[in-house]
C-alpha cells in the first residue's frame, strides 16, 4: 500500500502505511507530545519544517482532510506553511 498523509488546519490529522523513514520523521515532528486534536495544534516553525520534511519524504498520497482532495507536495507545503 502507498503511504497517505491527511492534513487539517495545516497539520498532521492522520495518516496511514507510513515507512519506516517516514514514521522516523513523524517521531521528530511529535517529540514534544502529540495534541488530542489537530485543530488545537498549532506548529511554531520548527515543526512546520519537519512537516514539510515529510512531506517531501512521503511516496503516496497528502490529502487536505477538509476538501477531501489530494494535494501535490506544493500545494501541501504551502498549505502547512500558510495556515494559522
Amino acid at each position: 500500500m502507498a503511504e497517505r498523509l491527511l492534513l487539517k488546519w495545516g497539520t498532521v490529522n492522520g495518516w496511514s502505511d507510513l515507512s519506516d523513514q517516514s514514521m522516523e520523521i513523524m517521531k521528530r515532528f511529535f517529540a514534544d507530545g502529540v495534541c488530542m486534536s489537530a485543530a488545537m495544534d498549532r506548529p511554531e516553525k520548527d515543526r512546520r519544517e519537519i512537516l514539510c520534511e515529510l512531506i517531501d519524504q512521503i511516496d503516496g498520497e497528502i490529502m487536505n482532510d477538509w476538501t477531501g482532495k489530494t494535494m501535490d507536495k506544493a500545494e501541501a507545503k504551502k498549505y502547512v506553511l500558510e495556515s494559522k
